[in-house]
Order: structure tokens, then sequence, then C-alpha cells
């Protein structure tokens, strides 16, 4: 996520270091519960979210951010550093679980034969703040593209620039970039960097369409091979980063005294 976002920060010019080292602390929050996110859970694995409510796994999810302040401010990390903690999932809906409540609730009304109660949905929402500046958009951004990209099932350009298409409008719509100076031209560079970004990092399982004409001789022949692309080359490790909160470039930091 950190290559992906800092990719994108140059293709706007926003300040590359920063996305690249606050994209590496963004998720210390997951520290302390790592088995409760999917990113750590091992295929057979027992799920710990099986045996528990909706309810309780969205506020296990949200809490990493929390979580992840009070490290950072434990380390005296950057200021920066935690702004980009709190807003790097705005105020956006924990989706998985609000709609596994919403199931439940209708399935247990169906069963009482009763209306369902309506759901809270700020009981499955995040606790912001939103992005406040361009730095932690690109993040909040880059974020979601690189886990969502981990789960498609059919990679080609095609369902690459619809998913990151998919994501930037629902983040639109629900307002999560509101609050950030980031301008419609820039939205569409930062599209143009995260498709560029996501085709280069899952190159090994780009299906691309074959000449039809090509296809059925190869077929008759026992000619096919599997389709291959060449990624371009990777740019090299910058080592250890430091930063200097003085050089926040266009960051312009929020309050980090709220939690």
């Amino acid at each position: 996520m950190a290559n992906i976002a800092e990719k994108a920060a140059v293709e706007l010019n926003a300040n590359s270091l920063v996305c690249r080292t606050c994209s590496l602390f963004h998720d210390i929050g997951k520290l302390e519960k790592p088995q409760f996110f999917a990113e750590n859970q091992t295929l057979g694995s027992t799920n710990p979210h099986d045996s528990m409510r909706p309810s309780m796994s969205a506020l296990i999810i949200k809490n990493h951010v929390k979580i992840g302040v009070d490290i950072a401010r434990a380390y005296s990390l950057p200021s920066i550093i935690i702004d980009v903690i709190r807003q790097h999932h705005g105020t956006s809906l924990i989706r998985y679980f609000y709609y596994q409540a919403v199931k439940e609730g209708k399935k247990q009304a169906d069963t009482n034969n009763a209306d369902a109660t309506p759901i809270d949905q700020s009981n499955y929402r995040y606790d912001g703040p939103r992005p406040q500046f361009k730095e932690s958009a690109i993040i909040f951004l880059a974020d979601s593209v690189e886990a969502a990209s981990r789960s498609l099932k059919k990679v080609t350009h095609q369902s690459v620039e619809d998913l990151i298409d998919s994501l930037i409008d629902t983040a639109i719509k629900d307002g999560q970039l509101d609050e950030c100076p980031l301008s419609f031209q820039e939205v569409a560079q930062l599209r143009s960097s995260f498709v560029k970004s996501v085709l280069n990092v899952l190159h090994s399982r780009i299906e691309y369409p074959q000449d039809p004409n090509k296809a059925e001789q190869q077929a008759k022949d026992g000619s096919a091979q599997p389709a291959t692309v060449e990624s371009a080359p990777a740019t090299p490790s910058t080592g250890k980063i430091l930063i200097d909160e003085n050089d926040a470039g266009s960051a312009a930091a929020s309050p980090t005294n709220a939690s």
C-alpha cells in the first residue's frame, strides 16, 4: 500500500515521503488484536468474528484507529502520522458487518412475524475525522484500493478500472473527500495512478484477450501457451526513511488531541 500511495503522491506533486512513511504506520492499531483482521487470518484458521455479534465485530474493527493513535503517542511519533492514523478510514461504513446486522435483524423479524428493528448505521461507522489534507486523502483511498484489489477474482484492465472507479465514487458520494483540498482533476490523476499501480502489482494474474482466430488455431494444433506479461521495473527501496514534521509539503496537519 505504501508504494501505491507514494506513486499517487508523485503524480499529484503532493509529499510522497509523508505518504510513504504514514502508510507504514497507519495500521499499527491492529497489533493489539491482529487475529481479528482478514489480512492476518490464514486459510483454514478459525475466524473469531464467526462467534460474535456484528455490532461487537464492528466495534473491534473500528477501535484499531484509537489504539493506533494511542500507540503513536506513546512512542512520540510525529503529529502528522497521528493525523493520518485518525483519518485513514474517515467516517466510512464498515459495510460487511453493517449488512450482516441488517440481514440478521430481518431474519429475526421474519421469525417473530414482526417488523425489523432499524439498525443504527452510526454504530458501524468509523469515528473519523474525514481526511483533512491531500496526503491523508491519498492514503485513505490507496488503503481501500489495495485491500479491495486483493479480492479480485478475475484480473483484467477493465476489472481493475471498474473496481477503482467504484471505490472512488463511493467515497465521494459518502462525503469522505469533502473536507480535503482535492480537485476533480486530481481525483482523476489518482484514479489513473491507482490503476497503473494495481495492474503492476497483480500483473501475474492478468488475463488478456486473445485474437479469436489465433486462439482457435492454437487449440487445434496444441500450441496454446499461457498468457504472460512483463512488469515494469520495480522501484528500488529507499531504505530507512526519516521524516521531519516541518517537511510535510502540502500537508496541513489537523489537530491530534482527539482520539
